[in-house]
């Protein structure tokens, strides 16, 4: 072979490797894997399955209209019965399997035990944790466990939601007429979950001026709870923050309400909804509890996209969704418009997802306007959401009555990052 025809064919084959490598980082870039972690069958799976609901249809709704800028959201979702060890092994099965750009996670003790994982591999974790160790992302404050670079989670942290209910609690003593110092008291299971805020809130009580009482721990699982009940009576608590959900704040209210306990119930975001509301019945009287966007018939121009999304697992359209549902469309279309930043910006890797998340001020997701509260991450504050609406909900004969009584914005104080 001649020198010419050896220099026309050597670059032809190195034209032929550029293109193929071109095709192939096309090709590539032509769908990413979302993990997907839910509880459908384990103690929290009464709000799991309206979440995972949520983040389901919308990773469907967003494939079926042209996913990330044409790029294909693969995903599986995996019920893993809130169990710690299922949930690791899930994720470094599409670690090593699916290469997964992200994923959409569930509890506190999971997405805790994973914060060093996804720190290492760089795969940001959008959890329905709300836990406030997730929200420091360089570890600067002392009380943070571990930093959590890769952490987010759409809503007030349970610290955050917890002293926005103990700022309106002080409000509402004074405006009662209450005399000396009101009784504070933590309600929940002694686990990650419901100790997530004990402490900070705690201390946020005391320091409005909360006689800080000692918790009252009770399961998880739905059970007989008179006797805790007959202790929160005699302590004479006048506000208890309850950590559980589902089935457990169901027979705590049905047991309190036996015993003839006079509190002013509280919830975290997952213990107040219309199921519980329903099931609980009449022992559900001025329950005052959280959330981070409006109910399913409000009428908010965002709510017509909700409406549409649901239709991916419920083409009548009929179905009521709770605001648990909500929350994880929010979820999921904050990490889609991140993901649409980073196609933009290098592609789309769980390193610019990331820095996606800190892009825009005020963020809300387009066409959820009135659904999503306008979110603000930073590269040191994970603290996306600072404003907690406070509701009131009765049960009155089979029926339920939720009405608006405040809107809470809390500062965003150092002392309070990661805690």
């Amino acid at each position: 072979m001649n020198s010419i025809k050896h220099k026309k064919l050597l670059l032809s084959s190195i034209t032929t490797c550029i293109a193929l490598s071109f095709t192939s980082h096309v090709q590539a870039q032509d769908s990413v894997f979302v993990g997907h972690l839910a509880d459908m069958s384990g103690p929290t799976a009464f709000v799991g399955k309206n979440y995972a609901n949520g983040v389901r249809d919308s990773l469907a709704y967003i494939n079926a209209h042209g996913g990330i800028n044409g790029t294909k959201l693969e995903s599986e979702t995996i019920d893993y019965a809130y169990k710690v060890p299922q949930a690791i092994a899930a994720y470094k099965k599409w670690k090593s399997r699916n290469n997964m750009v992200a994923m959409q996670g569930w509890g506190t003790a999971d997405t805790e035990a994973l914060i060093s994982f996804v720190a290492r591999d760089k795969t940001p974790v959008f959890s329905a944790s709300y836990s406030g160790h997730l929200t420091d992302p360089t570890g600067k404050n002392p009380h943070t466990k571990k930093p959590a670079p890769y952490n987010f989670f759409y809503g007030a942290s349970y610290s955050d939601a917890c002293r926005g209910l103990v700022q309106w609690a002080a409000e509402d003593w004074k405006n009662k007429g209450g005399q000396g110092k009101p009784k504070f008291t933590h309600i929940g299971a002694n686990h990650p979950f419901p100790n997530a805020p004990k402490e900070a809130c705690a201390e946020y009580a005391q320091e409005l001026g909360f006689n800080v009482l000692p918790p009252v721990v009770i399961s998880m699982k739905p059970g007989d709870f008179k006797a805790q009940c007959l202790s929160i009576k005699s302590s004479e608590s006048n506000y208890g923050y309850i950590g559980n959900l589902g089935g457990s704040v169901q027979s705590l209210v049905k047991s309190c309400n036996t015993v003839g306990v006079d509190i002013q119930f509280m919830s975290n975001i997952w213990g107040g909804d219309k199921d519980v509301f329903q099931a609980a019945g009449e022992g559900i009287k001025d329950y005052i509890f959280p959330t981070m966007t409006p109910f399913w018939n409000d009428d908010v121009p965002g709510m017509k996209l909700v409406h549409e999304i649901s239709k991916m697992s419920d083409s009548s359209g009929e179905e009521e969704r709770v605001h648990h549902y909500i929350r994880g469309v929010c979820s999921t279309y904050f990490m889609k418009e991140a993901m649409e930043w980073a196609k933009e910006n290098g592609g789309i890797t769980g390193e610019n997802i990331k820095k996606g998340m800190y892009v825009h001020k005020n963020w809300v997701p387009k066409g959820l306007e009135g659904v999503c509260l306008a979110a603000n991450w930073t590269v040191e504050d994970h603290r996306g959401i600072n404003q907690i609406n406070i509701y009131k909900g009765n049960y009155n004969e089979g029926d339920i009555k939720i009405d608006k009584v405040s809107e809470v914005t809390l500062k965003r104080r150092d002392d309070w990052l990661g805690y």
